[in-house]
Protein backbone atom coordinates (compact mmCIF):
# COMPACT_ATOMS: atom_id res chain seq x y z
CA UNK A 1 0.00 0.00 0.00
CA UNK A 2 1.52 3.50 -0.77
CA UNK A 3 2.60 5.48 1.87
CA UNK A 4 0.10 8.19 3.66
CA UNK A 5 0.83 11.39 2.92
CA UNK A 6 1.15 13.91 6.02
CA UNK A 7 0.89 17.59 6.65
CA UNK A 8 2.46 19.21 10.11
CA UNK A 9 2.02 22.98 10.85
CA UNK A 10 3.90 24.58 13.13
CA UNK A 11 6.57 21.62 13.02
CA UNK A 12 9.65 24.03 13.92
CA UNK A 13 9.44 22.91 17.56
CA UNK A 14 7.95 20.82 20.22
CA UNK A 15 4.58 19.05 19.49
CA UNK A 16 5.14 19.49 15.96
CA UNK A 17 8.68 18.88 15.33
CA UNK A 18 8.27 15.56 17.31
CA UNK A 19 4.70 14.51 15.36
CA UNK A 20 6.69 14.97 12.32
CA UNK A 21 9.39 12.48 13.48
CA UNK A 22 7.19 10.19 14.65
CA UNK A 23 4.78 10.04 11.78
CA UNK A 24 7.53 9.64 9.46
CA UNK A 25 8.62 6.60 11.67
CA UNK A 26 5.08 5.11 11.17
CA UNK A 27 5.44 4.96 7.90
CA UNK A 28 4.17 8.27 6.64
CA UNK A 29 5.29 10.21 3.85
CA UNK A 30 5.84 13.54 5.84
CA UNK A 31 5.89 17.34 4.83
CA UNK A 32 6.69 19.85 8.02
CA UNK A 33 5.67 23.53 7.37
CA UNK A 34 6.75 26.23 9.80
CA UNK A 35 8.16 29.83 9.44
CA UNK A 36 11.41 29.16 10.55
CA UNK A 37 12.67 27.00 8.51
CA UNK A 38 15.95 26.60 10.27
CA UNK A 39 14.97 25.48 12.75
CA UNK A 40 13.30 22.25 10.92
CA UNK A 41 16.61 21.42 9.21
CA UNK A 42 16.92 18.65 12.10
CA UNK A 43 14.04 16.50 10.20
CA UNK A 44 15.37 16.19 7.05
CA UNK A 45 17.66 13.80 8.60
CA UNK A 46 14.50 11.68 9.15
CA UNK A 47 13.61 11.71 5.36
CA UNK A 48 10.77 14.53 6.32
CA UNK A 49 10.39 17.64 4.21
CA UNK A 50 10.57 20.76 5.33
CA UNK A 51 8.48 23.73 4.05
CA UNK A 52 7.89 27.69 4.68
CA UNK A 53 4.64 28.06 6.07
CA UNK A 54 2.98 31.12 7.16
CA UNK A 55 -0.72 30.67 8.30
CA UNK A 56 -1.62 34.36 7.99
CA UNK A 57 -0.36 34.34 4.63
CA UNK A 58 -2.80 32.85 1.82
CA UNK A 59 -0.08 32.56 -0.38
CA UNK A 60 1.40 30.65 1.60
CA UNK A 61 -0.50 28.23 2.61
CA UNK A 62 -2.17 27.99 -0.99
CA UNK A 63 1.33 27.34 -2.28
CA UNK A 64 2.54 24.95 0.40
CA UNK A 65 -0.75 22.67 0.31
CA UNK A 66 -0.39 23.00 -3.81
CA UNK A 67 2.76 21.48 -4.04
CA UNK A 68 2.45 18.55 -1.98
CA UNK A 69 -0.47 17.85 -3.67
CA UNK A 70 1.12 18.34 -7.42
CA UNK A 71 3.82 15.88 -6.30
CA UNK A 72 1.14 13.24 -4.93
CA UNK A 73 -2.31 14.00 -5.96
CA UNK A 74 -3.85 14.12 -2.41
CA UNK A 75 -3.13 14.60 1.00
CA UNK A 76 -4.11 12.08 3.77
CA UNK A 77 -3.44 13.72 6.90
CA UNK A 78 -3.67 17.14 8.46
CA UNK A 79 -2.43 18.03 11.50
CA UNK A 80 -3.41 21.78 12.33
CA UNK A 81 -0.37 22.48 15.28
CA UNK A 82 0.56 25.55 14.20
CA UNK A 83 -0.37 28.43 16.90
CA UNK A 84 0.66 30.55 20.09
CA UNK A 85 -0.52 32.19 23.34
CA UNK A 86 -1.21 35.72 23.97
CA UNK A 87 -1.71 36.53 27.16
CA UNK A 88 -2.49 39.65 28.87
CA UNK A 89 -5.05 41.36 30.12
CA UNK A 90 -8.33 42.02 27.79
CA UNK A 91 -8.34 45.91 28.46
CA UNK A 92 -4.52 46.33 27.73
CA UNK A 93 -3.95 43.67 24.71
CA UNK A 94 -4.14 45.98 21.92
CA UNK A 95 -6.65 44.67 19.30
CA UNK A 96 -4.49 44.12 16.46
CA UNK A 97 -2.73 41.70 18.83
CA UNK A 98 -6.30 39.49 19.40
CA UNK A 99 -6.72 39.59 16.37
CA UNK A 100 -3.17 38.30 14.95
CA UNK A 101 -4.37 35.46 17.73
CA UNK A 102 -7.35 34.52 16.26
CA UNK A 103 -5.64 35.11 12.78
CA UNK A 104 -2.87 32.38 13.62
CA UNK A 105 -4.51 29.90 15.61
CA UNK A 106 -8.28 29.70 14.00
CA UNK A 107 -8.19 31.36 10.83
CA UNK A 108 -5.13 29.71 9.71
CA UNK A 109 -5.89 26.06 11.02
CA UNK A 110 -9.62 26.76 8.94
CA UNK A 111 -8.05 27.84 5.66
CA UNK A 112 -5.05 25.27 5.69
CA UNK A 113 -8.38 22.66 6.52
CA UNK A 114 -9.99 24.57 3.78
CA UNK A 115 -7.56 23.79 1.22
CA UNK A 116 -7.29 20.05 1.85
CA UNK A 117 -10.71 18.99 2.12
CA UNK A 118 -11.72 18.87 -1.71
CA UNK A 119 -8.96 16.65 -2.41
CA UNK A 120 -9.90 14.70 0.46
CA UNK A 121 -13.54 14.82 -0.14
CA UNK A 122 -12.88 13.29 -3.92
CA UNK A 123 -10.68 10.51 -2.53
CA UNK A 124 -13.93 9.73 -0.08
CA UNK A 125 -11.25 9.52 3.05
CA UNK A 126 -9.02 11.93 5.21
CA UNK A 127 -8.16 12.74 8.57
CA UNK A 128 -7.75 16.32 9.85
CA UNK A 129 -6.11 16.96 13.65
CA UNK A 130 -6.44 19.81 15.30
CA UNK A 131 -4.17 20.44 18.08
CA UNK A 132 -6.09 22.49 20.57
CA UNK A 133 -5.61 22.26 24.48
CA UNK A 134 -6.97 21.58 27.84
CA UNK A 135 -7.35 25.31 27.61
CA UNK A 136 -9.90 24.66 24.94
CA UNK A 137 -11.77 23.35 28.02
CA UNK A 138 -10.58 25.66 31.05
CA UNK A 139 -9.97 29.42 31.09
CA UNK A 140 -6.82 31.46 32.86
CA UNK A 141 -6.94 35.21 34.21
CA UNK A 142 -5.51 37.21 31.38
CA UNK A 143 -5.77 34.79 28.71
CA UNK A 144 -8.79 35.95 26.93
CA UNK A 145 -7.42 36.11 23.57
CA UNK A 146 -5.78 32.70 24.05
CA UNK A 147 -8.60 30.99 25.32
CA UNK A 148 -11.20 32.34 22.83
CA UNK A 149 -9.08 30.72 19.90
CA UNK A 150 -9.02 27.61 21.41
CA UNK A 151 -12.39 27.21 22.69
CA UNK A 152 -13.21 28.62 19.22
CA UNK A 153 -11.06 25.54 17.81
CA UNK A 154 -12.80 23.24 19.57
CA UNK A 155 -16.85 24.28 18.33
CA UNK A 156 -15.26 24.24 14.68
CA UNK A 157 -13.93 20.67 14.98
CA UNK A 158 -17.37 19.58 16.41
CA UNK A 159 -19.19 20.89 13.46
CA UNK A 160 -16.25 20.01 11.04
CA UNK A 161 -16.45 16.35 12.20
CA UNK A 162 -20.56 16.05 11.57
CA UNK A 163 -20.47 17.73 7.88
CA UNK A 164 -17.23 15.98 6.51
CA UNK A 165 -18.67 12.29 8.03
CA UNK A 166 -20.73 11.59 4.94
CA UNK A 167 -17.53 12.28 2.96
CA UNK A 168 -15.39 9.81 4.55
CA UNK A 169 -13.23 12.42 6.73
CA UNK A 170 -12.38 12.25 10.32
CA UNK A 171 -11.60 15.45 12.53
CA UNK A 172 -9.84 14.53 15.78
CA UNK A 173 -8.93 17.05 18.29
CA UNK A 174 -5.73 16.60 20.65
CA UNK A 175 -5.98 18.55 23.80
CA UNK A 176 -2.43 18.48 25.87
CA UNK A 177 -1.54 20.10 28.91
CA UNK A 178 1.87 21.72 28.98
CA UNK A 179 4.87 20.49 27.06
CA UNK A 180 8.61 19.88 27.13
CA UNK A 181 8.81 23.48 25.07
CA UNK A 182 9.71 26.74 25.19
CA UNK A 183 5.40 27.50 24.73
CA UNK A 184 4.57 29.14 28.47
CA UNK A 185 7.94 30.42 28.80
CA UNK A 186 7.18 32.91 25.62
CA UNK A 187 3.39 32.98 27.04
CA UNK A 188 4.79 33.95 30.31
CA UNK A 189 7.30 36.55 28.78
CA UNK A 190 4.70 38.36 26.68
CA UNK A 191 2.37 38.63 29.27
CA UNK A 192 4.45 40.67 31.36
CA UNK A 193 5.21 42.39 28.75
CA UNK A 194 1.39 43.92 28.34
CA UNK A 195 0.27 43.23 31.67
CA UNK A 196 3.74 43.48 34.34
CA UNK A 197 3.78 46.95 35.09
CA UNK A 198 -0.05 47.80 35.14
CA UNK A 199 -3.44 47.53 37.30
CA UNK A 200 -2.90 44.05 36.83
CA UNK A 201 0.73 42.90 37.60
CA UNK A 202 -0.45 41.29 40.59
CA UNK A 203 -1.45 38.69 38.15
CA UNK A 204 0.12 39.12 36.02
CA UNK A 205 3.26 37.49 37.86
CA UNK A 206 1.57 34.88 39.45
CA UNK A 207 -0.13 33.66 36.18
CA UNK A 208 3.61 33.94 33.72
CA UNK A 209 5.42 32.24 37.10
CA UNK A 210 2.63 29.23 36.74
CA UNK A 211 2.89 29.14 33.06
CA UNK A 212 6.42 28.66 33.12
CA UNK A 213 6.25 26.02 35.64
CA UNK A 214 4.25 23.90 32.63
CA UNK A 215 7.29 24.69 30.23
CA UNK A 216 10.43 22.36 29.97
CA UNK A 217 11.43 19.41 31.11
CA UNK A 218 11.36 18.58 34.44
CA UNK A 219 8.85 21.14 35.93
CA UNK A 220 5.38 20.08 37.65
CA UNK A 221 2.80 19.66 34.54
CA UNK A 222 5.13 19.14 32.03
CA UNK A 223 4.91 16.53 29.38
CA UNK A 224 7.29 15.58 27.03
CA UNK A 225 6.42 16.63 23.51
CA UNK A 226 7.32 13.09 21.75
CA UNK A 227 4.25 12.26 24.35
CA UNK A 228 1.42 14.56 22.56
CA UNK A 229 3.12 13.27 19.34
CA UNK A 230 2.72 9.53 19.81
CA UNK A 231 -1.02 10.26 21.23
CA UNK A 232 -1.04 12.09 17.39
CA UNK A 233 0.24 8.81 15.83
CA UNK A 234 -2.31 6.49 17.29
CA UNK A 235 -5.60 9.13 16.32
CA UNK A 236 -3.91 9.09 12.62
CA UNK A 237 -3.74 5.87 12.58
CA UNK A 238 -6.70 4.19 14.72
CA UNK A 239 -9.29 2.89 12.47
CA UNK A 240 -12.08 4.57 13.92
CA UNK A 241 -10.16 7.25 16.54
CA UNK A 242 -12.07 8.91 19.22
CA UNK A 243 -12.91 12.44 18.29
CA UNK A 244 -10.73 13.83 21.86
CA UNK A 245 -7.94 12.94 23.00
CA UNK A 246 -6.53 14.55 25.93
CA UNK A 247 -3.07 13.86 26.41
CA UNK A 248 -0.11 14.70 29.48
CA UNK A 249 0.75 15.52 33.02
CA UNK A 250 -2.88 16.58 34.63
CA UNK A 251 -4.67 16.78 31.75
CA UNK A 252 -7.40 14.28 32.27
CA UNK A 253 -7.50 15.73 36.04
CA UNK A 254 -7.90 18.78 35.25
CA UNK A 255 -10.44 18.30 33.00
CA UNK A 256 -12.55 16.19 35.34
CA UNK A 257 -12.73 19.04 37.82
CA UNK A 258 -13.91 20.94 35.03
CA UNK A 259 -17.06 18.79 34.56
CA UNK A 260 -18.25 18.03 38.06
CA UNK A 261 -17.22 22.00 39.86
CA UNK A 262 -19.51 25.03 39.01
CA UNK A 263 -17.91 27.78 37.75
CA UNK A 264 -17.01 29.78 40.86
CA UNK A 265 -15.78 26.53 42.82
CA UNK A 266 -13.37 25.93 39.61
CA UNK A 267 -12.41 29.30 39.84
CA UNK A 268 -11.29 29.26 43.29
CA UNK A 269 -9.51 25.80 42.76
CA UNK A 270 -7.60 26.83 39.53
CA UNK A 271 -6.56 30.21 41.25
CA UNK A 272 -5.27 28.49 44.30
CA UNK A 273 -3.35 26.04 42.08
CA UNK A 274 -1.84 29.00 39.98
CA UNK A 275 -0.83 30.49 43.35
CA UNK A 276 1.12 27.29 44.68
CA UNK A 277 3.01 27.18 40.77
CA UNK A 278 4.10 30.36 41.41
CA UNK A 279 5.70 29.49 44.60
Amino acid sequence: MASRIAFVTGASTGIGFDTAIALRAAGFTVYAGARRVDKMEPLKQHGITVMSLDVTSEESMASAVGLVEAAHGRIDLLVNNAGYGSYGSLEEVPMAEGRRQFEVNVIGLARMSQLVIPGMRLAGSGRIINVTSIGGKIYEPLGAWYHGTKFAVEGLSDSLRLELKPHGIDVVVIEPSGTDSEWGTIAGEGLLTISGGGPYKEQAHIVAAALASTSGSGHVLSTPARVVARTIVRAATAKRPRTRYPVGRGAWSVLALRRVLPDRAFDAVFWNLYRRLAG
